[in-house]
C-alpha cells in the first residue's frame, strides 16, 4: 500500500514538472519541427507514422506481447507522456491502468482517444464488462478507418501549416485498409458459414466475428484482467467437442496455459482439437515484420484463421 502510495506521488510529481515544460511550448509553432507524439498500443503507432510520416516523432509505450489490459506506466512512460505534444489512446477503457495518469495530466497535454469519432450506438456493449464498451474495435477494420481519421484531423489541428502531407497519407494509408477489408471478408467467406468459429483465449475478437462472419468464443472475458476459472474450461470444452471445432487459436499477448488447459479437457474428452496457431490481438508483431504494422497484423491472423479451420 506505501509503495503504491509513493508510486503515485512520484507520478503525480513527474507530471507537475514535465507538464509545466510543456505548457510553456503550449504555442510553439509546430510547423517548424516534428509533433512529439506518445502512442499506448502498437495500432495506433502505426496509424500516426502512416499519417504523421516525417512530420512526427512517434514514440510507442506498448510493444509487441504487451497486454494493456495489464498495463502500468513506468516512471520514464510518465514522463515521456508529460513531454509530448499530444498522447494518442485507444480508450473505451482499453488501457485502463493508465487512466489515472491522464487523470492527472488535467489537460496540461493534449490527449486524444482514437476511438472517439466511432458512433457508440455501433459499438458491442457486453453485459459482463460492467456496462462498458468492448474496446478492440480495431478488428473491424471499417472501424479502425475511423481512428485514422481521428488522427489526420487531430494532426492537421495542430499543424495547419501541413494539413495536406497529413490528407495525402491519411488518404494513402485508408485505401490500404479498404483493400484490407475486402481481403478479409473474401478469405473469411473460405471458410463454410457453419465452420466459422473462433476460439481464443480472451473475448478480443467480438468486432472482428461481427464483421467477417464468424461466431466468437473466448476462455477469459473481454478483459484478461479476469481470470478464467475450471468450470470455465470445462465448458468451453464441453462445446468444441458437441460441435467438432477444428482449432483453436493462443494470442501473442496472453499466456499460452489457458488455452491449453482447453485443448487438455478436449482430449480427455476423447476428442482432438489443434492449436491452430498464433494470433495477434493486443498488440502487434515484431518491429520490422509484416506482422508490426496493422495491416500485416490483419493479414496474418485471417490467414492463420482461414488455414486452420478449413478442413478436407
Amino acid at each position: 500500500m506505501v509503495r503504491g502510495l509513493l508510486g503515485l506521488s512520484l507520478a503525480g510529481s513527474l507530471l507537475l514538472g514535465a507538464c509545466g515544460q510543456a505548457a510553456g511550448r503550449a504555442d510553439a509553432d509546430l510547423s517548424q519541427r516534428p509533433i512529439r507524439v506518445v502512442t499506448t498500443v502498437g495500432m495506433i503507432t502505426d496509424i500516426v507514422r502512416a499519417v504523421g510520416g516525417e512530420r512526427v516523432q512517434v514514440t510507442g509505450l506498448m510493444g509487441p506481447g504487451v497486454d494493456p489490459h495489464l498495463y502500468k506506466a513506468s516512471e520514464g512512460d510518465v514522463t515521456r507522456m508529460a513531454e509530448a505534444d499530444v498522447v494518442f489512446y485507444n480508450g473505451l477503457h482499453l488501457e485502463a491502468k493508465l487512466a489515472e495518469v491522464f487523470e492527472k495530466m488535467g489537460g496540461r497535454v493534449k490527449t486524444v482517444a482514437v476511438t472517439d469519432k466511432i458512433d457508440r450506438a455501433a459499438l458491442l456493449t457486453p453485459p459482463e464488462f460492467k456496462g462498458a464498451y468492448d474496446p478492440h474495435v480495431w478488428f473491424d477494420v471499417k472501424f479502425w478507418m475511423k481512428a485514422v481519421e481521428q488522427v489526420r484531423d487531430t494532426l492537421i489541428e495542430m499543424d495547419p501549416q501541413h494539413a495536406d502531407v497529413y490528407e495525402a497519407n491519411a488518404l494513402k494509408y485508408l485505401a490500404q485498409l479498404e483493400d484490407l477489408h475486402s481481403y478479409v471478408r473474401a478469405q473469411a467467406t473460405r471458410v463454410p458459414a457453419e465452420q466459422r468459429v473462433l476460439i481464443t483465449a480472451h473475448d478480443a475478437f467480438n468486432y472482428f466475428g461481427r464483421a467477417y462472419g464468424f461466431e466468437v468464443r473466448g476462455l477469459q472475458g473481454i478483459s484478461t484482467a479476469t481470470e478464467a476459472g475450471t468450470a470455465d474450461v470445462q465448458a468451453l470444452a464441453d462445446f468444441i467437442v458437441t460441435r467438432r471445432i477444428p482449432a483453436i487459436f493462443v494470442e501473442s499477448s496472453v499466456p499460452p496455459r489457458t488455452i491449453e488447459a482447453v485443448q487438455a479437457a478436449v482430449r480427455a474428452r476423447g476428442f482432438e482439437v489443434k492449436i491452430g496457431g498464433q494470433l495477434f490481438s493486443d498488440a502487434m508483431g515484431n518491429p520490422g515484420t509484416p506482422e508490426g504494422t496493422y495491416p500485416g497484423m490483419v493479414r496474418h491472423n485471417i490467414d492463420t484463421i482461414v488455414g486452420a479451420l478449413l478442413t478436407d
